[in-house]
C-alpha cells in the first residue's frame, strides 16, 4: 500500500512540474509579441510644397533667378516669385511680412537692424564704373569718380579723355546700387545726375547710347556687354577675384533680409538654407556675382 501511495505522489509531482513549465512558456509569448510591436515603421521624407516670395534689389535678378530655378527644379511643388522693386522696398517687405525674404544690394543700416531685421550676405558684387564703349578713358581713381559725380570735374579732357561734357547717369533714391556707390565714394546726397533711372538695365542702356556718359552698375549686369566698358579703378579691374580679395574698392554685398523671431515656412527656410550654402556657389558665380559660402 505504501508503494502505491508513493507512486501516486511521484506522479502528482511530475504532473505539477509539467504544468508549471507550460505556464511559464505561455507567459513568455506575450513578451515576444511586445518586442515585435515596438518596431517603428520607416519614416518618409516630407515633400516641400507651396510658395516662397522674394522682393527687392533689381541688381540681384540674375543671382536670385539662378538660385530659384535650380531650387524649383529640385522641388517641383515649390513656386518662388521675385518682385524687382529695389532694395529699400525689399527691406520694407521683409519688415512688414509682405515677402518671405527681402533682397538688398547693400548692408542693412544700424536702424534697420535695431528694428529687428537680419541681413545674411549670400554673395558679393562689384559695382562697375561704366562708360561708353567708344570712350578713351580706361582708368579712374575713386577720388576722380567722386569729383565727376559731384560736378567738380565736368569735362572728359580733365581725366585724360576727349573733350566733351560729362553726363552722369545714376539710380533712383532707395536703390541699393546707388546707396552702395555713394557710400563707398563719399558722395551721399551730393551727386549731380543728368538722369536718375529705376533699374540697372536702364543705366546700361543710357550709357551705351551717350558717348559722354558715365554710370555705375553691378558686375553681374555688365559682363559680356560690348556697347559699354567698365573702367579700372585705381588700376584694378572689377572681377570676381578682385572683389573677393578686396582689392577692387567699389563693391557691396547681396543680402537676404529676414525678420528676427519670425519663423519662415518650411519651403522658405529650405530655399534660404540652399541659397546660403556652398552648394549654390557655382550658380552664384555663373550669375556674375561672387559666392561667400565655403
Amino acid at each position: 500500500m505504501k508503494k502505491v501511495f508513493a507512486m501516486l505522489l511521484t506522479l502528482t509531482l511530475a504532473l505539477s512540474l509539467m504544468a508549471g513549465c507550460g505556464a511559464s512558456k505561455t507567459e513568455e509569448q506575450p513578451a515576444e509579441s511586445s518586442d515585435t510591436q515596438t518596431e517603428q515603421p520607416a519614416q518618409t521624407e516630407t515633400q516641400l510644397s507651396g510658395a516662397v516670395s522674394t522682393n527687392g534689389s533689381t541688381s540681384m535678378e540674375k543671382v536670385i533667378g539662378a538660385l530659384s530655378e535650380q531650387f524649383m527644379a529640385d522641388n517641383p511643388s515649390v513656386k518662388i516669385t521675385y518682385d524687382a522693386t529695389g532694395s529699400g522696398a525689399g527691406i520694407e517687405a521683409a519688415s512688414n511680412g509682405s515677402a518671405d525674404i527681402g533682397l538688398s544690394s547693400r548692408a542693412l543700416k544700424d536702424e534697420e537692424v535695431a528694428s529687428g531685421l537680419v541681413g545674411t550676405t549670400v554673395a558679393l558684387d562689384g559695382i562697375a564704373i561704366i562708360v561708353n564703349a567708344e570712350s578713351q578713358v580706361a582708368d579712374l581713381t575713386v577720388e576722380q569718380i567722386a569729383k565727376i559725380f559731384t560736378g567738380e570735374i565736368t569735362d572728359w579732357s580733365q581725366v585724360g579723355g576727349a573733350a566733351g561734357e560729362i553726363s552722369c547717369i545714376g539710380r533712383e533714391a532707395g536703390s541699393g546700387t546707388r546707396d552702395g556707390f555713394e557710400s563707398i565714394t563719399g558722395t551721399k546726397d551730393t551727386c549731380k545726375l543728368a538722369q536718375e533711372l529705376t533699374s540697372t538695365g536702364a543705366v546700361i542702356e543710357a550709357v551705351a547710347g551717350n558717348p559722354n556718359a558715365i554710370g555705375y552698375a553691378s558686375l553681374s549686369s555688365v559682363e559680356g556687354k560690348d556697347t559699354i566698358k567698365a573702367v579700372t579703378v585705381g588700376g584694378v579691374a572689377c572681377t570676381e577675384d578682385t572683389v573677393l580679395d578686396g582689392s577692387y574698392e567699389i563693391q557691396r554685398p547681396f543680402v537676404l533680409v529676414t525678420k528676427d523671431g519670425a519663423e519662415l515656412s518650411a519651403q522658405a527656410q529650405a530655399f534660404f538654407d540652399f541659397a546660403t550654402s556652398a552648394a549654390a556657389g557655382d550658380l552664384i558665380r555663373a550669375a556674375g556675382a561672387v559666392p561667400v559660402a565655403k
